[in-house]
């Protein structure tokens, strides 16, 4: 039952052949038990931080090798108490989840059932994903609706994009403001009205903004209005939501259910979107969920993750509890997916049947993950002081 091995693998998603540049690493935990069980977990990661998120692994495993594999609740209760001194960071946090959902990998496997019955049990068969990372390089309205167009025709329903031109700002003038209701318009009118569109601000705007740009987009009738301003303010982002019709999201900067209360409390959000890579993992994403029900508050899980562990782990989350509504499915990785996963789940009708298979129902090929080592991705474009608009 105890721990014996935690390994990393830090890969590559690139993929030159379809054209497709990852935009980050993918950070995946393998955790073996004296008993000879393997389980997989993933971390969140970002462009330029996933060799810390890496390091912090290597640092969490210290502690977990020799520990009980089945003491997952109290070893994530010591990495906040007694690793991190109640300090905690995305970097910690991302780490502390992939190596928690590797951990209920292990104790389904164990057991012999999926991972989500051992969190209460399924609410549905299958799982409504959206189409996110659909529209790199488009520039122009038409950009945005050719894609879209394409996108739908494989068969999503329900496509997530940012409408607005960078770079990324508080405070923004008119004509960004225009683009992004065109960008809008032109994907509505090209993919018609049954067809959701969840629009992403990424945390960008103040209020000012957002509450006028979101009155400007609500005839095209978006599913959502997504961290319209700093997910830290929450005071903010209930002033947006008493001022728009759009139902507003917010969660995936948000780590552990401490950091949603107030959200809650505030009536700040009709839905919210932790990312079970970062959040604190499985059980911390479910005690989340369970938080927001007596709110009626929805649940749409984040995840900008491989389509392999990190997808299995939402699916997983997805599937036990009742408040949920839809989780993100990113096109442009799921070539590589393919790649590394023994038996990729498939997209149906812009569903996904809930794996019934031990654990999280995927297993990762060990050999494809080595043959896709890290690679140090293009650097942002950072605009120097002197490249600012005035």
């Amino acid at each position: 039952m105890r721990v014996t091995h935690v390994e990393t693998f830090l890969v590559n998603p690139s993929s030159h052949r379809a054209g497709m540049i990852g935009g980050k690493n993918w950070l995946f935990v393998r955790i073996e038990t004296e008993d000879g069980i393997v389980g997989w977990g993933e971390c969140y990661t970002q462009l330029d931080r996933d060799r810390n998120i890496e390091r912090h692994v290597h640092d969490l495993s210290r502690y977990l090798v020799g520990r009980d594999s089945r003491h997952i609740k109290h070893f994530c209760r010591m990495v906040y108490d007694d690793f991190a001194g109640r300090r905690g960071s995305m970097d910690l946090f991302s780490a502390l989840s992939g190596i928690e959902i590797a951990l209920w990998d292990i104790a389904g496997k164990r057991l012999g059932t999926p991972a989500h019955t051992l969190l209460g049990g399924a609410c549905r068969q299958r799982v409504r994903v959206y189409a996110n990372g659909w529209y790199g390089g488009a520039k122009t309205p038409e950009q945005y609706a050719e894609l879209a167009v394409a996108t739908v025709a494989q068969g999503f329903d329900a496509l997530k994009f940012d409408p607005f031109p960078g770079p990324w700002r508080q405070y923004v003038d008119r004509d960004v403001e225009r683009a992004a209701v065109a960008n809008v318009r032109a994907v509505r009118e090209a993919v018609g009205p049954d067809v959701d569109l969840l629009i992403e601000v990424h945390r960008r705007l103040a209020p000012m903004h957002a509450i006028r740009v979101s009155h400007l987009m609500e005839e095209f009738d978006p599913f959502w209005f997504e961290e319209p301003v700093p997910a830290d303010n929450v005071p903010a982002l209930a002033e947006v939501r008493r001022q728009t019709r759009l139902p507003v999201v917010t969660g995936e900067a948000l780590y552990t259910k401490a950091e949603f209360r107030e959200v809650f409390e505030q009536r700040a959000a009709d839905i919210v979107n932790p990312d079970v890579c970062s959040c604190g993992g499985l059980l911390e994403a479910k005690e989340i969920a369970a938080m927001a029900e007596p709110y009626y508050v929805a649940v749409s899980p984040h995840n900008y993750n491989s389509t392999a562990i990190g997808l299995a782990a939402t699916l997983q989350l997805a599937a036990c509890i009742p408040n949920f509504i839809i989780t993100e499915y990113f096109l442009n990785f799921r070539e590589t997916a393919a790649e590394i996963s023994v038996a990729p789940f498939v997209v149906e009708q812009g569903h996904i049947r809930v794996p019934d298979g031990p654990g999280l129902g995927l297993e990762l090929d060990e050999a494809a993950l080595r043959a896709r080592p890290f690679e140090e991705q293009p650097l942002r474009s950072l605009p120097r002081w002197d490249q600012e608009h005035p």
